[in-house]
C-alpha cells in the first residue's frame, strides 16, 4: 500500500520536480494548485544563488504569470540572470511542463543594508493565531491543497473580505531543506480563496497572476492574510492582500483575476 504524501513536491534531479496529490487545486483537484509553485519558485532562487555563493542580497518582488493549466506531470524549473547587479539583481524562473512554459516568474533581489533607525508605516499586527478558533475551509474547496492546510479566522469572513492565519500541515520539497521564507511564500496564493464574493459553484473567478511585494523578510509557520475582492463590471476582478508573519506586516499581494459564470 502505498503511504500518504507528507510534501507537495519530490525532487528527481537538478532541475525536476514531481508534484504529489498534495498539490491538487481548489478549481479543479487533478490540477496543481499554483500556490505551493510559489514557494518552489523562491526555493529554486535560492538554490540558485547558493550555488554561485550568497551575497546577502534579498527577494523584495516575486511576480508569478500563471501561462497555462499545472497537471500533476513531472516538471523542470530553470533560473535565469535578467539583469545582473551589485545592489539589485533581476533573475526570471521558468517552470516547463509537459514540453512548454506553463509557469514564468521574475525575482528582484535587493541589497541588505541596516534602516532599522527609519523603519516604520506598515499597518497594525493581527491577533496571535493561538487565540482565533480553526475554520474550516474546506466547507468552501475541494481539493488536497486545501485539505493540507490549517485555518484561522480573525474574523467572521464577509463575501470579499476575510482576514485569516493560515499554516500547513504539508513540507514543501521531500527529502530538502527548505527556508522560512519559501514556505511562507507557498501558501501566500490562497488568499483568492478566503475571501469568495460568490459561490465558485457558480461563478469562476481563477487568478491569473500573483505579485508579492515584500519590506521585510518574513518567518512561519503561521501567514496572516487580510484580504479584499474586488469584482469589476466588465469581468475583471482583484484580490489584494496585506501580509503578516506573527511579528506584524511584512508586505502585500495582488492577484488578477477573470470572471464568469459557471456554466
Amino acid at each position: 500500500m502505498t503511504s500518504a504524501p507528507t510534501s507537495y513536491f519530490s525532487h528527481l534531479d537538478s532541475t525536476t520536480y514531481r508534484p504529489t496529490t498534495l498539490t491538487g487545486g481548489a478549481w479543479t483537484p487533478t490540477e496543481q494548485h499554483i500556490s505551493p509553485m510559489g514557494g518552489l519558485i523562491a526555493h529554486a532562487v535560492e538554490k540558485f544563488v547558493a550555488a554561485r555563493g550568497d551575497d546577502g542580497r534579498q527577494i523584495s518582488r516575486l511576480s508569478i504569470d500563471i501561462l497555462g493549466v499545472l497537471t500533476l506531470d513531472d516538471f523542470d524549473v530553470s533560473v535565469d540572470v535578467v539583469r545582473p547587479g551589485k545592489t539589485v539583481e533581476l533573475l526570471e524562473v521558468t517552470v516547463t511542463s509537459n514540453g512548454r512554459a506553463a509557469v514564468r516568474a521574475r525575482v528582484w533581489r535587493l541589497a541588505s543594508a541596516d534602516t532599522s533607525s527609519v523603519a516604520g508605516g506598515e499597518p497594525d499586527r493581527l491577533p496571535a493565531p493561538e487565540t482565533i478558533e480553526p475554520w474550516p475551509l474546506t466547507s468552501v474547496w475541494p481539493g488536497e491543497y486545501i485539505q493540507s492546510l490549517e485555518l484561522r479566522a480573525v474574523r467572521d469572513p464577509e463575501p470579499g473580505r476575510a482576514t485569516a492565519w493560515i499554516a500547513s500541515r504539508a513540507k514543501l520539497v521531500d527529502n530538502e531543506r527548505v527556508s522560512p521564507l519559501a514556505e511562507y511564500l507557498a501558501l501566500i496564493d490562497t488568499t483568492n480563496g478566503i475571501a469568495v464574493r460568490q459561490s465558485p459553484d457558480e461563478w469562476l473567478f481563477p487568478n491569473l497572476d500573483l505579485t508579492i511585494h515584500l519590506h521585510r523578510t518574513p518567518s512561519g509557520p503561521w501567514v496572516g492574510l487580510d484580504t479584499s475582492v474586488v469584482f469589476g463590471p466588465e469581468g475583471v476582478g482583484l484580490t489584494s492582500t496585506v501580509l503578516h508573519d506573527v511579528d506584524g506586516p511584512v508586505g502585500r499581494a495582488e492577484q488578477s483575476l477573470t470572471l464568469r459564470p459557471r456554466t
